[in-house]
């Protein structure tokens, strides 16, 4: 859906992300984090708030959160609280969740990504530290529902943005670049099927000029392809619901995948409904300024930098910089091909190209690839030496891929050298140009057309061996 108005209509979209934090034990405890245990044996007597138990807060946590607000501009509160958010479900074992709600550790900042050749922004409220309730399982086939206290407690950063998207594919964009950004930093694995990057989206639509409309919050969408789906359906839905009539009532609502369509779960709480109070048993976090400091030291290279290093460094164009900088992998990859063959225009249009092309038809992570950077610069430097052709350079990257090897020792057993020897070469074009006296009659009376006829020729003649530069400069001097 684009930005133009939908139906007379202006779309307005907001998201909270839960990005699961990178740590190896709870927020407020030594439990463990990893997915996938056994239901209800990473769940201490912490995580329970069980009598006389109290949180302590993590401190991996808390540099987690500086970290992204250092890398979106951020303000970091030097002084920040825990607050009691209170609902009631059966999964939240304590009768709350301890959150921030009136100073949260990250205020501020934005994301910045592009939509086709458009710049967005987005503007961030906050992001607060929080943690993760329980999980309900539903066993249909029996008739029961279980309950799985694994994530109560787990480390949560929820990013929350303005009402600044006006459309699903401006939305996705978001969410795309803010999950390319956590990864990046390494404060979240961004395993959206696990549930460690989770994505709410609020609402709304209202007549260009007017007051915000009412908001519908899709909950947990967990994966890019629904989040546009749902958002789209909503919108549509809102619309509909508007023109017969009918007022549009603030709610939380679930998309179902495989009706494509968004359902009301109930009706949408506001912050009074949480009862908020601070946390008695958690004093403020202080966070100095010689720590953000430290922290902003140890940070990797933000992409953004790095794509500006690519550009001062290597001579390469924005485009490929923009591309080769969506991962962490996929720029390390990069950089370590073009600084061992030292054709870094070649590396970039080898890794966005067919390596990446392979890659994704394979749904392999840069780990995985069966063709090294050591590899590849060994093609590329082959290349660029005359050795062989690009064509040629195809067919042993295929031996590569699937068979491994040396590029020296499959360009030999394949025997495919350019023909690079100036007298044989010369041989060739002689007999090409005696052999095609239509063609050279037409090239010397304007036919450009016939040229390329003649060098076609010629490289069937040497069997595809021949240096295509050296054919055309050889033929342009015989025929003056």
């Amino acid at each position: 859906m684009s930005a133009k108005l939908v139906q007379g209509y202006e779309v307005v979209i907001g998201f909270e992300t839960h990005a699961q934090l990178s740590t190896q034990s709870k927020i407020f405890s030594r439990a463990p984090t990893a997915f996938g245990a056994e239901p209800n044996t990473q769940a201490c007597a912490v995580d329970l708030a069980l009598p006389g138990t109290l949180p302590v807060m993590n401190l991996g946590a808390v540099e987690r959160a500086i970290e992204l607000g250092l890398a979106l501009g951020s303000h970091i509160a030097e002084r920040s609280i825990f607050a009691r958010k209170n609902y009631f479900y059966p999964d939240l074992p304590k009768g709350y969740q301890i959150s921030q709600f009136e100073i949260p550790v990250v205020q501020g900042g934005e994301v910045s990504f592009m939509l086709g050749d458009e710049k967005k922004t987005v503007r961030l409220v906050r992001a607060h530290l929080e943690e993760d309730a329980g999980k309900s399982l539903h066993e249909d086939f029996i008739g029961q529902s279980g309950i799985d206290l694994n994530r109560a407690g787990t480390p949560l950063l929820e990013i929350v943005t303005e009402p600044d998207m006006r459309s699903s594919g401006e939305a996705v964009a978001y969410a795309k670049k803010l999950h390319e950004i956590v990864t990046w930093i390494g404060i979240c694995d961004g395993n959206m099927q696990e549930g460690s990057f989770r994505c709410d989206a609020n609402v709304s639509v209202r007549k260009p000029g007017a007051a915000l409309g009412t908001r519908r919050e899709i909950k947990n969408l967990n994966s890019f392809k629904f989040m546009q789906q749902a958002i789209d359906y909503e919108v549509r839905w809102q619309i509909e619901e508007i023109e017969e009539g009918r007022d549009i009532q603030q709610a939380t609502v679930l998309f179902n995948p495989d009706t494509g369509e968004t359902r009301a779960m109930r009706t949408k709480e506001d912050a009074a409904d949480y009862r908020y109070f601070p946390d008695p048993d958690l004093p403020p976090l202080v966070i100095g300024r010689d720590w953000v400091e430290r922290v902003r030291s140890e940070m990797v290279e933000l992409p953004w930098v790095m794509a500006a290093r690519f550009v001062r460094d290597y001579g390469l164009p924005e485009y490929d910089t923009s591309q080769l900088t969506q991962s962490m992998a996929m720029a390390a990859y990069f950089e370590a091909t073009a600084k061992a063959c030292g054709q870094p225009k070649l590396a970039s249009n080898w890794v966005m190209g067919e390596l990446s092309r392979r890659r994704n038809s394979g749904e392999l992570a840069f780990e995985q690839l069966p063709v090294s950077s050591t590899q590849l610069a060994a093609l590329i430097g082959r290349i660029a030496d005359g050795t062989i052709s690009n064509n040629a350079a195809k067919q042993v990257f295929d031996a590569l891929w699937s068979e491994g090897g040396e590029v020296d020792a499959i360009i030999e057993a394949k025997g495919l050298k350019q023909m690079n020897d100036s007298s044989a070469l010369e041989a060739i074009i002689d007999d090409v140009l005696a052999a095609n006296a239509k063609n050279v009659e037409e090239y010397k009376a304007g036919n450009a057309k016939a040229f390329n006829a003649l060098v076609g020729q010629a490289m069937k003649a040497s069997k595809g061996k021949a240096n295509p530069a050296q054919v055309n400069d050889m033929l342009k001097k015989k025929l003056g």
